[in-house]
Parts: structure tokens; sequence; C-alpha cells
């Protein structure tokens, strides 16, 4: 797989209104899981339970954090493109954000990216991104966004 690799504001804006690109598929583990449970001291049981979870719970195992889905996005987002020429990048928000089917253990996962839209405030890039976290054999994504992300160029 190939990045997209963009190097100035000009580049990036030829790319609005298209995909950007789609990440590898990342398999979401129990370890992993158990991890961002840590992390954050959510250890409700249809996350840390296999045995319960089976048992009493509505998917038949445990599931991920919707968060800790939302937490791979930059680590799937630096599979599908790498801004060069940066001062820096910084998270700015989230619109839309839907959690719409869970992402059970051991699923697979990939990110598809479009650039929405992009503008020049005063010299820092605004970008709006459409994502969609996707989960492998799955219609329903995990989730869906609209990620805006701040790019200050050199």
């Amino acid at each position: 797989m190939s990045r997209l690799i963009i190097n100035s504001f000009e580049e990036f804006k030829e790319y609005t209104g298209k995909e950007l690109g789609v990440s590898e598929f990342h398999k979401v583990t129990q370890d992993q899981i158990n991890l961002f449970a840590d992390a954050t001291l959510d250890h409700q049981w249809i996350h840390t339970d296999p045995e319960r979870a089976k048992n009493e719970g509505a998917f038949g195992s445990t599931i991920a954090h919707g968060y800790l889905t939302l937490s791979l996005v930059p680590y799937l987002w630096d599979q599908i493109v790498r801004v060069n020429n940066l001062k820096m990048m910084v998270n700015y928000g989230i619109d839309g954000l839907r959690f719409a089917n869970p992402v059970k253990v051991d699923d697979e996962i990939r990110m598809r990216a479009t650039l929405a839209g992009i503008s020049d405030l005063r010299g820092t890039i605004k970008t709006e991104m459409k994502v969609k976290i996707e989960i492998k054999d799955q219609k329903k994504p995990a989730l869906s966004a609209n990620l805006i992300f701040l790019y200050h160029f050199l």
C-alpha cells in the first residue's frame, strides 16, 4: 500500500471531494481492549469479560470501546496520507460522530478517508475529513465522522 504524499496547501486542495485512500486492516484484540480499559478506567464487562459477554451480552463476544475505535484514527490516518512541510498538525474537532456498529474482539477494521473541505484561514489550513471505520466483511461501518484538522505548513 502506498500513502498519498502532500507537500502544500495547493496540493491538498486538489483532493477536495475526493477519496484520499484506505488504510490496511488492523485486528482489534482482547489485549488491546484490556489495555484501553486500563488506560481509561472503563472496565465494563462487555469489553473485558469474554465469558460473561459470550453468555449474557448482545453480541456474542466482547466488543471494543467506541472510543478505542476512534482512538485508532491517527494510526490508520498515517497509513493513508503523509503531509510534509509542516510546523504542526492539530486535531480541532469532530462533527457528526456516530458509532453505528460494534467492533467485536478479533474484528479487523480499516479507515476510508475523503477530503470533504479545505480552507486557508490566514495561514492555518483547516481540513474536513469524512471518515468511516469499516469492519471486514460487514456492510455497516463501525463509525463515521467528519474530522477537522488544522495544518500549519512551513
